[in-house]
């Protein structure tokens, strides 16, 4: 029953810091169509970045530095797609390749920076003592990642259901030569939607750093459960991130703990079927 408890606890933190991460990416690739596969890498430089600040600045504490990652990150996206991903609108597989390439840039600099061997990055002193539940003592920490990521998913969808600046992003989204016709900077909400989710994925990185560290191929291992969070949950679907990713954490945890040989295999299945029988994921739309 222990090995249970424990497990679930897990997936629902993993699920977390999933969705701190997918959220990013559904939010780019929903809305503007773009296949950031340098997602992953944004995911990593916020750790690299993250226990850097941490190291270097006296007092810092781990929430500071996820504000701090997440801005530079947020920062460095809108660059890219400023400078690079605009030129390339019409050309998808181009978006792929140079989002691709950017992945192995930011990987193999912050392999020459911080070097091979894993970052670990200290939970706050407050949340270093274990909960105790059900007789079991489990990280508070982790219930911590589990309430950033329902506090994000609340600010998210807030952000895009009901503000004026949501309705602007779904308008360019919906038909971009009539909002821009009526006025909406859409090229300029666009780079703050890149932004956002960049953001998101490198703030996601630091808080990610007490459970999985900062290390080299930790983008390798983070952008594939992107991936299947978005098409399992549906492209663009806020709620379909959100579900995904804990599906995705239980999944991926109790396949690693229970079959390990067969993870992957039990990871990918529900991809496979969604895709076979519900392209559009479990809660997106078909799009004429």
């Amino acid at each position: 029953m222990q090995f249970w408890i424990i497990q679930t606890l897990n997936s629902l933190a993993f699920g977390g810091l999933l969705f701190l991460l997918a959220s990013g990416f559904s939010l780019i690739f929903g809305l503007m169509r773009l296949a950031n596969l340098a997602h992953g890498a944004f995911f990593m430089l916020g750790a690299y970045l993250g226990a850097a600040a941490i190291r270097s600045i006296p007092g810092l504490d781990l929430w500071s530095a996820a504000l701090l990652a997440g801005f530079s990150v947020a920062a460095a996206g809108g660059l890219l797609e400023r400078l690079v991903l605009r030129r390339l609108g019409s050309n998808p597989l181009g978006q792929v390749l140079v989002t691709l390439g950017i992945s192995f840039i930011i990987a193999d600099a912050c392999l020459m920076l911080w070097g091979g061997d894993p970052i670990p990055m200290p939970a706050p002193d407050y949340l270093r003592r274990p909960i105790l539940f059900a007789g079991i003592a489990f990280p508070a920490y982790r219930f911590a990642v589990v309430a950033c990521a329902i506090v994000a998913a609340l600010g998210l969808y807030l952000l895009l259901e009901r503000t004026r600046i949501g309705a602007m992003i779904r308008a360019g989204v919906d038909d971009m030569d009539m909002a821009r016709a009526i006025g909406i900077p859409v090229s300029k909400l666009f780079t703050a939607v890149f932004c956002l989710g960049a953001g998101i994925a490198g703030a996601g990185g630091v808080l990610g750093g007490p459970i999985l560290s900062a290390y080299p191929g930790l983008d390798a291992d983070m952008l594939p459960l992107a991936l299947i969070v978005v098409i399992l949950g549906g492209v663009g679907s806020l709620l379909g991130a959100f579900v995904g990713s804990f599906i995705i954490g239980f999944i991926y945890t109790f396949g690693t703990a229970l079959l390990p040989d067969l993870a992957y295999v039990i990871l990918f299945l529900p991809m496979i079927v969604v895709i076979a029988f519900r392209p559009q994921g479990l809660f997106g739309r078909l799009r004429a």
